[in-house]
């Protein structure tokens, strides 16, 4: 079976943390290899960002590719003019195909642009089926926007309708997210199946605290509250910091530490981002200078270390359409306080492996955070539960799901076929 994967927009080897690179990253890299694990070719096409990229890379193993594909400048490009090149990341996709020689069985497409690519490929190639995911919604974005800045225009919201209509299957993360493209968009309930994304088990796992604390430069007796994610007003790390406050006002004989994995807190004046200028002027405002450590961004490879480090990973966002990095961190046997929000209000077990609270509510947040540094008993059980909940999630399982769906959609391709005969 060879399948053509579409991450248009991002590629999944980019370093995670930047303004663009996140879940669907880890997403679209640890189901390639888990794939590729199970005799299944994919060629991962993504737009070319950088001239001196080679277009072509075997990092993702067992024959499977990633090809970057020139369309308008090899540059990072805001995502509103990344919709006019699509037609160009088209004619590259079908040209690599045709000098290869290869037939794509399904395309698996990722966010809405790479669904619209994917609808004109499946016309030149003929009725390819298509499976599509859209990782975050325009509608939900626009629900919690705070400034006109945040709203997603309508090209996006009307591109995303066209991928509904087009697509041959789409793929939630969750029930929320089925519920969501029902009555915001009118999608088509029988085009979905809720399929989880996975966590790469023999990679995220827990690590003895003392050795991972020993790694990331901490003190065995060191306390860390660790968030891991895009700097953007969404993830409400704003929530966060004013629960630190609260935090080192209630307890001050044991000091404890905020690290912040993503964005770019080095940045020149003119090159940083206003969220990230927001936020360090929050901290100095509430004097925590000493408190809050921007990490800027960190290598997959190092993030197990961090997870088990941390007392506790906080997710304070006001939308995740799942939350991979609380899957991990789960993994690693961290517990999580989640905002009660999209797919984290299914991931996090409130109670068991972390827990629930609702958006924007800082003092909630710093309740939840005491009670896991202060209650040793509450905080191992918790731990546990989260690693071995994690289990379920092996990308070995929910890969088997993705298949069982490419099957599907090859069948129906074939009997469609000998119908019209």
């Amino acid at each position: 079976m060879n399948i053509a994967m579409l991450s248009y927009h991002t590629c999944p080897l980019a370093t995670l943390g930047g303004k663009d690179t996140g879940g669907m990253n880890v997403y679209v890299r640890d189901l390639t290899r888990c794939l590729g694990r199970m005799g299944i070719h994919v060629d991962v096409f993504t737009r070319s960002q950088d001239e001196h990229v080679p277009h072509v890379l075997h990092d993702l193993g067992y024959g499977n590719r990633v090809v970057h594909v020139p369309a308008g400048p090899e540059t990072p490009l805001p995502k509103k003019e990344l919709a006019g090149f699509i037609p160009q990341f088209v004619e590259g996709v079908d040209a690599f195909a045709k000098e290869k020689g290869i037939r794509y069985d399904i395309i698996h497409s990722h966010y809405w642009m790479s669904g619209i690519a994917a609808a004109s490929l499946s016309d030149l190639w003929a009725g390819t089926p298509i499976l599509h995911m859209f990782h975050t919604l325009g509608e939900m974005k626009n629900r919690i926007a705070r400034s006109a800045e945040e709203r997603e225009g309508e090209y996006r919201l009307d591109g995303e309708r066209q991928v509904l209509r087009r697509a041959n299957r789409i793929v939630v993360a969750t029930l929320a997210e089925l519920t969501q493209l029902r009555f915001l968009y009118k999608a088509d309930a029988s085009k979905m199946v809720i399929i989880p994304p996975g966590v790469d088990t023999s990679h995220f796992y827990p690590i003895p605290s003392d050795e991972a604390k020993l790694y990331v430069g901490l003190k065995p007796e060191d306390r860390m509250v660790l968030f891991v994610g895009r700097i953007e007003p969404l993830k409400g790390v704003d929530t966060l910091i004013h629960a630190m406050c609260c935090l080192t006002l209630k307890d001050k004989n044991r000091p404890v530490h905020l690290a912040i994995i993503g964005g770019d807190p080095s940045a020149s004046p003119e090159k940083m981002t206003a969220e990230m200028k927001r936020l360090q002027a929050l901290c100095d405002e509430l004097a925590l200078g000493q408190t809050v450590v921007f990490l800027g961004k960190r290598d997959q490879d190092k993030l197990p270390y961090y997870y088990s480090a941390a007392e506790v990973l906080v997710m304070p966002s006001h939308y995740e359409s799942f939350g991979m990095v609380a899957l991990e961190a789960m993994a690693c046997g961290t517990p999580v306080i989640a905002s009660e929000v999209g797919g984290l209000a299914y991931l996090v077990r409130d109670g068991e492996t972390g827990f629930t609270i609702p958006a924007e509510e800082p003092e909630t947040l710093c309740e939840k955070i005491s009670w896991l540094l202060n209650d040793k008993e509450l905080h191992a059980r918790m731990s546990a539960q989260a690693a071995k909940y994690a289990q379920d999630y092996a990308w070995e399982k929910i890969a088997s799901q993705i298949v069982d769906v490419y099957q599907q959609l090859l069948t129906g391709t074939v009997a469609a076929a000998k119908a019209e005969k």
